[in-house]
């Protein structure tokens, strides 16, 4: 049998769909998982549609490992942008003809 796509759903519902299959889950980081149940399944092994036998064991994570996934570091970087912005892109004002090097028409 092939193994489901467990990932992004909720622990009942991925322990519903296992069950369904005829397959075990298990769930390292989370001994209470029996009675988790709005968690989000966010890595599983073996990977979807990996052929096992019945009544098989897949493990299912509900938080990222060390230096996986997330969303990466939030403070700000050193050295900051430039500054100026859209003053940098935006003409002087001035004579307009004066950095062509032209005179008026």
């Amino acid at each position: 049998m092939r193994v489901p796509r467990l990932v992004g759903l909720m622990a009942v519902d991925a322990r519903e769909t296992a069950r369904a299959q005829g397959l075990f889950l298990n769930a390292p980081d989370r001994p209470d998982f029996h009675l988790a149940v709005v968690d989000y399944v966010v890595r599983q092994y073996p990977q979807p549609g990996a052929e096992v036998p019945r009544e098989s064991m897949v493990y299912v994570w509900f938080d990222f490992g060390e230096g996986e996934g997330g969303g990466g570091v939030r403070e700000p970087r050193i050295p900051g942008p430039p500054g100026g912005g859209l003053q940098r892109e935006l003409d002087q004002p001035g004579d307009p003809y004066a950095v062509a090097g032209l005179g008026p028409p």
